[in-house]
C-alpha cells in the first residue's frame, strides 16, 4: 500500500506504508486511509518532524550493536535510510504548503 499526499501548492509525495505511518504518526495523524494536515496545523508537525529527527539521530546504539562500533559496522550505519531523510521530502512538502497557505491531504 502506497501513501499519496497532495498539495496544490507542491508536487505529489508518495511513501511506503511503514514511512507514511510513522511520519503522520510522529505529527500527531491516525495514519487512515485518508486525511488532511489543515495550513493551521503545518507549523506544529514540521517542528514535530524536526524534533523526532533531532532524537532519533541522539539515539544510542540498539541493543544488538555495542557502543563501539567496528569500522564495517560504521559503514553499515552510514548506508542506513534514517528517520532525516525519510522525513525530509515531507517536511518540504510541508513548507510549500505553509507558504501558500494550502493544506496537505493524504489517500491510500
Amino acid at each position: 500500500m502506497l501513501y499519496r499526499f497532495k498539495s496544490r501548492a507542491a508536487a505529489e509525495l508518495i511513501m511506503l506504508e511503514p514511512q507514511g505511518r510513522r511520519i503522520l504518526a510522529i505529527i500527531g495523524k491516525t495514519p487512515g486511509a485518508d486525511g488532511i494536515v489543515t495550513a493551521a496545523q503545518i507549523p506544529a508537525a514540521i517542528a514535530a518532524l524536526q524534533a523526532a529527527v533531532a532524537a532519533d539521530e541522539e539515539r544510542p546504539p540498539g541493543p544488538d550493536l555495542p557502543d563501539a562500533p567496528d569500522a564495517a559496522e560504521t559503514e553499515e550505519r552510514a548506508h542506513t535510510v534514517g528517520l532525516r531523510q525519510r522525513a525530509a521530502p515531507f517536511i518540504e512538502l510541508l513548507r510549500r504548503s505553509a507558504a501558500q497557505d494550502a493544506d496537505v491531504v493524504w489517500a491510500v
